[in-house]
C-alpha cells in the first residue's frame, strides 16, 4: 500500500470520511465499507483501520470542526519552538506559561464540541486531549499527526525528548497519514425538534457561562499563585547567595582569628621574657646607681 501512491491517496480518502463520523457509527461504517471493498487490497487495510479512542476522537473532531484554529495552534508552536533555543530559564518558564494557557483554551473549544455533538468530556479525557495538543505544539511531527484528523490514540511528550517513531505509529490510523490535512467539516444540521418538555431552554448556555467564568477565576488565581511562587523562588534564590556569603566571610573571620590567637601566644611568651630581662636590667640599673653615688660621696669628702 505504501508503494502504490493512488491506493494510499484512496485509503487516506476513506479514512478522513470515517474519523470524521461519531464512535458509535465507526465500526459498522468501517465495516460496511470493507465489505463494500471485498476482493481488493483496500478491503484489509479499510478493516485494520482502528476505532479512535474517545480522547483521539476529540481532538480529530476539533480538528475538522476548527481547522484554522489548529492551525493557528501549530504556528505558535512552531514559532515558539524556534524562539526556544535563545531563551534564559525565566523566558522558558514564560513561554510554558502561554503553551498551557493556549492548550487549555483549545482543549476548552474541544469539549464544547464534543458535548455538542452528543459527547461529555470527562476531566480525564480533557487532559489526554491537553497533551496531545501540548505535544503538537512541542514536537513538530506531533503537530503533523494531529494535522492529519486520523488519530486513534492521544500524544504525550515530556518536552525534552520527541516522541518516537513507535509511539507516533501506535497513535495513527495508517503510517500514511502524517502529512495528511484532514478536511474541514461543518457541524450537522440539527434535526427536528424533540417533543420533549425542556425545563429551561437556555440550562446549556447558562451552564456553559458559569464554567467559562469559573474558569476564567481559576486562571486568575493560577496566575496570582504563579506569581506568588515565582516571587518566593526569588527570595530563597537570593537569600541562599547572601547565606553562602555570609558562610565564607565567617570561615574567613574564623581562621583569622585563629591566626591572632597564635600570635597572641607567641607575642605572650616573648612579653613574659621582655620583662624578665627588664627586671634584671632594673636590678643591675640600682646596683649601678648605688655604686655610683657612693662613689660620689667618697669624692666628695675628699675634696673638703
Amino acid at each position: 500500500m505504501a508503494g502504490d501512491p493512488g491506493k494510499s491517496a484512496e485509503l487516506l480518502e476513506i479514512a478522513d470520511e470515517l474519523y470524521a463520523l461519531s464512535p458509535g457509527e465507526f465500526t459498522a461504517a468501517r465495516d460496511a465499507k470493507a465489505k463494500e471493498l471485498k476482493g481488493t487490497d483496500l478491503a484489509t487495510a479499510v478493516k485494520a483501520l482502528k476505532k479512535p479512542g474517545i480522547a483521539a476522537w476529540v481532538v480529530n473532531l476539533l480538528v475538522r470542526r476548527e481547522s484554522g484554529q489548529v492551525d493557528q495552534l501549530l504556528s505558535v508552536g512552531a514559532a515558539l519552538r524556534d524562539a526556544q533555543a535563545a531563551m534564559s530559564a525565566g523566558e522558558l518558564r514564560a513561554l510554558t506559561k502561554q503553551r498551557r494557557q493556549v492548550t487549555a483554551a483549545v482543549t476548552q473549544q474541544a469539549r464544547h464540541l464534543a458535548a455538542e455533538a452528543g459527547h461529555k468530556v470527562t476531566q480525564a479525557v480533557a487532559d489526554q486531549v491537553e497533551a496531545t495538543l501540548t505535544a503538537a505544539m512541542v514536537d513538530a511531527d506531533c503537530g503533523r499527526a494531529v494535522r492529519s484528523g486520523l488519530l486513534v490514540a492521544p500524544l504525550q511528550t515530556t518536552g525534552v525528548d520527541a516522541v518516537g517513531e513507535a509511539a507516533l505509529a501506535a497513535a495513527l490510523a495508517t503510517p500514511e497519514a502524517l502529512g495528511f490535512s484532514a478536511s474541514a467539516r461543518e457541524a450537522p444540521e440539527p434535526g427536528p425538534p424533540s417533543l420533549r418538555v425542556v425545563p429551561d431552554p437556555d440550562a446549556g448556555a447558562k451552564a456553559r457561562a458559569a464554567a467559562a467564568e469559573r474558569l476564567a477565576q481559576a486562571a486568575a488565581s493560577y496566575d496570582e499563585a504563579d506569581a506568588a511562587h515565582a516571587e518566593a523562588v526569588a527570595d530563597v534564590d537570593r537569600l541562599s547567595a547572601r547565606s553562602l556569603q555570609l558562610q565564607a566571610e565567617l570561615d574567613e573571620l574564623r581562621r583569622r582569628l585563629a591566626e591572632l590567637e597564635s600570635e597572641l601566644d607567641e607575642v605572650d611568651d616573648e612579653l613574659g621574657d621582655a620583662e624578665d630581662v627588664r627586671d634584671e636590667a632594673a636590678a643591675t640599673l640600682r646596683t649601678a646607681t648605688a655604686e655610683r653615688d657612693a662613689a660620689q660621696a667618697a669624692l666628695d669628702k675628699l675634696r673638703r
